[in-house]
């Protein structure tokens, strides 16, 4: 037999069920079989998109706050010349802007309120270069930083915390305090609120404070800025331009990216993801192997047939070939339906959720709870091929044990009673 004439079986078997109840009942676990492969392949998609997006959204507006990549002295100390720093790390094609930068852990306080903040200090129009919130406001609230005035630009929600507004005063706590002969006093600095920021991201907005750099020197009691912060061309080769400039800058330099800044947030993010896919990924697996049993009934249905073909010199691996072709049939059918259902539905979950929400009167993210009140999503080449490939790959182990059996059907005993 010519593997044409396999292909041709296993297709007519694949479509069996419009004649007899039998057939039809076989064909009909066929259909639920490849509609669980297609539901199973398309939730997943799904959801991994969704989660993409999430993960994209926050992302955005973290880097909307910090530098792509922070150059510091390991020993804690100031850099002695930050422009030369700044410009032997712009040597490096991938960096594309630079600024000087303090960041100390301090005490806010106003009246009985007090809470902990990084301040950091900035020169407004340097850091306009590398990070977006600050360009957005360098024109407006960043212009009033200036050395001396003893401003400062508060988190929205720290200055909520605080019960402040634009105007008010409230005093920064050094950590490290000033020796007198009454013992180790704290050294205290009020500043004047000169406006807010609201970044979108919870961990900024309520823990981040923007003073002069010059200001936080004479606060700090710092020769000079604590480190250099790097814009690159592409935020994706962050980790890998990190490790070019910790080799070509001075060894007591430390360089750090972005992804190891918030290291904790996007490992707990990507085992989420692995563990979504896994457990997605059993539901595509439970849809696949549906396919044994409508194999095995296939096979127990067409045993004559079988028989027939053994008889006219069909091989056992001719018949088994038949039933591989079908099972693989309705796996590739069933793959196929759930990765264009799951793209369709991915690329427009923006209009597909609102439309629900509208359509049950209901809020899946609330804008008075989530800071993102849209459901995001961000399908990738990286997720779908893999996604398609294991559902194939499942429908295609699936096939092996029924079509085996057939192989093995003795044709005697096949049409002892036909």
């Amino acid at each position: 037999m010519s593997w044409p004439y396999e292909w041709q079986l296993g297709w007519r078997y694949t479509r069996a069920g419009r004649t007899g109840r039998r057939n039809g009942f076989i064909s009909f676990i066929s259909g639920v079989s490849m509609l669980g492969i297609a539901l199973g392949v398309a939730a997943l998609i799904i959801v991994l998109s969704v989660m993409n997006g999430f993960q994209k959204e926050v992302t955005d507006r973290m880097l909307s706050v910090i530098a792509h990549i922070e150059v510091f002295d390991g020993r804690g100390g100031a850099l002695a010349d930050w422009h030369a720093t700044a410009a032997r790390a712009s040597q490096n094609p991938a960096v594309i802007g630079s600024a000087p930068f303090i960041a100390t852990q301090s005490l806010l306080a106003r009246g009985d309120e007090m809470r902990g903040a990084v301040v950091r200090g900035i020169v407004p129009a340097e850091e306009a270069k590398v990070t977006e919130l600050a360009a957005r406001l360098r024109d407006s609230t960043l212009a009033t930083l200036q050395p001396g005035a003893w401003r400062i630009v508060l988190g929205s929600e720290l200055a909520r915390q605080l019960g402040v507004r634009e105007g008010d005063v409230v005093t920064i706590i050094a950590p490290s305090g000033q020796i007198t002969p009454a013992g180790v006093l704290p050294r205290l600095k009020q500043f004047t609120v000169a406006g807010t920021f609201d970044s979108g991201h919870y961990e900024y907005d309520s823990a981040l404070a923007w003073i002069h750099l010059e200001d936080a020197q004479r606060l700090y009691r710092l020769e000079g800025p604590s480190g250099v912060q790097l814009k690159l061309a592409d935020l994706h080769t962050a980790r890998r331009v990190a490790q070019q400039l910790q080799v070509a800058l001075d060894p007591a330099l430390t360089v750090r990216d972005w992804t190891r800044t918030n290291r904790n947030w996007f490992d707990a993010v990507q085992i989420e993801k692995r563990l979504m896919f896994i457990i997605l990924t059993l539901i595509v697996a439970v849809a696949a192997f549906n396919l044994v049993s409508t194999l095995v009934m296939t096979v127990t249905d067409k045993r004559a047939d079988i028989a027939i073909l053994r008889t006219l010199g069909a091989s056992p691996r001719s018949i088994m070939g038949i039933f591989v072709v079908q099972g693989a049939a309705a796996g590739i059918i069933g793959t196929g339906a759930g990765v264009l259902l799951g793209l369709l539905v991915a690329l427009n979950i923006d209009v597909i959720v609102p439309a629900i929400e509208r359509t049950l009167g209901i809020a899946f993210l609330p804008g008075s709870i989530y800071v993102i009140s849209r459901m995001p999503s961000d399908p990738r080449v990286a997720d779908v091929v893999p996604i398609a490939l294991i559902s194939l790959a499942l429908a295609f182990v699936a096939t092996l044990y029924p079509s085996w059996r057939a192989s093995r059907v003795n044709p005697a005993e096949a049409l002892r009673y036909e």
